[in-house]
């Protein structure tokens, strides 16, 4: 099974064994990487969409087509492992991807698309066609929204579902809200509580009322499906002053991994330096310790992709970053390892830009 690094898409993965093949999300297209045979080692072994900055990666399982979002790109497919790509946007009225996700319903696929501006697309037919779902932009923060760099437009950074109930959807928005649906996405409600600096949200994945909220100020938690939350990550911290990864193992939801920089992009410009690191929990996210072992103790570079995957006998996780690396750990984060250099910056729009280094 090949594994999708991207910034807006799976993030979570449950596999037989484990995988030997991560298609990386870089701002010149898709870097596979393929562990090497007998050896410890990764090498690159292909490079896609070399003109397309990737956003977000999503493999269907029941298709078996991969789907690419991209930063002004719009949605690339491909049927035959990379070989050949279509672009499938018919429908789509903005093209600038933030965010894909996929959720099986009924006994098929439906796709979601997030985008800049704003908007949420869905897709009943692996991406031939999209219709907008129009109603995102009903609840009453829309004139607020707004992100702080220029040209000041705000996102949909990420979509995510209720792993019991495939019509209940959440966008974040960032800087904006967020939001949940609980008819597909026909209608919408703003859930209150939380800092409006929305960057993911996770679910427990046997408890639909937790809810774990990545924020511009740290980390929300719910445990009465958003009714009320406690911040029990604030920034400033050791931590996670400015978390965005966030991970949760989907048999062991005690286990999560938070990914962060010491201090928000806008003192990127400034310093050049995210401080970025990788925490892990083994208690539901109430403590954290900081991982090392591996792990730069702070990287100049901002982690700006991080995915997690189950395969039975252990857990593996991959984190990229602007500076291009690729870090890996195949026993729960206990060691790590720089398994790539000098890809092009792995990063969400423009991030790689304020943290580069003359």
């Amino acid at each position: 099974m090949a594994l999708g690094l991207s910034h807006g898409g799976t993030t979570i993965y449950t596999s037989r064994s484990r995988s030997s093949e991560v298609w990386v999300g870089t701002k010149e297209g898709i870097v596979v990487i393929e562990r090497v045979s007998g050896a410890s080692g990764w090498r690159v072994t292909r490079r896609l969409l070399e003109d397309k900055h990737i956003s977000a990666i999503v493999t269907d399982a029941e298709s078996g087509l991969t789907f690419a979002g991209a930063f002004h790109g719009s949605l690339q497919v491909t049927a035959d492992d990379g070989k050949t790509w279509e672009t499938r946007d018919h429908g789509l009225t903005e093209h600038d991807v933030y965010s894909l996700a996929a959720v099986r319903q009924d006994g098929a696929t439906r796709l979601y698309l997030g985008t800049e501006p704003a908007h949420i697309f869905c897709s009943d037919d692996l991406g031939r066609s999209w219709r907008e779902l129009p109603r995102l932009r009903s609840v009453p923060s829309v004139p607020q929204w707004k992100f702080p760099v220029p040209p000041h437009i705000a996102h949909t950074k990420h979509i995510s579902f209720d792993p019991h109930d495939p019509q209940t959807v959440y966008a974040c928005i960032e800087v904006g809200a967020l939001l949940r649906s609980r008819d597909g996405g026909e209608t919408w409600e703003q859930i209150e509580g939380v800092y409006e600096d929305v960057h993911r949200l996770a679910l427990h994945p046997q408890d639909s009322n937790r809810l774990y909220v990545v924020t511009g100020r740290g980390l929300y938690v719910s445990s009465d499906g958003g009714a009320t939350f406690e911040q029990w990550v604030a920034r400033p911290s050791p931590i996670a002053g400015y978390p965005d990864g966030l991970v949760i193992h989907p048999r062991n939801p005690q286990l999560m991994f938070l990914g962060a920089a010491d201090a928000g992009p806008g003192t990127w410009m400034k310093t050049h330096y995210a401080g970025a690191k990788i925490s892990r929990s083994h208690d539901g996210g109430k403590t954290w310790e900081m991982l090392q072992n591996g792990l730069p103790e702070r990287m100049q570079a901002s982690i700006e992709a991080l995915c997690l995957e189950d395969w039975g006998e252990s857990t593996s996780l991959f984190a990229a970053t602007t500076a291009g690396d690729v870090y890996a750990s195949d026993d729960a984060g206990e060691h790590w390892s720089r398994i790539i250099s000098g890809l092009a910056p792995i990063s969400k729009g423009g991030h790689y830009q304020a943290l580069a280094v003359a």
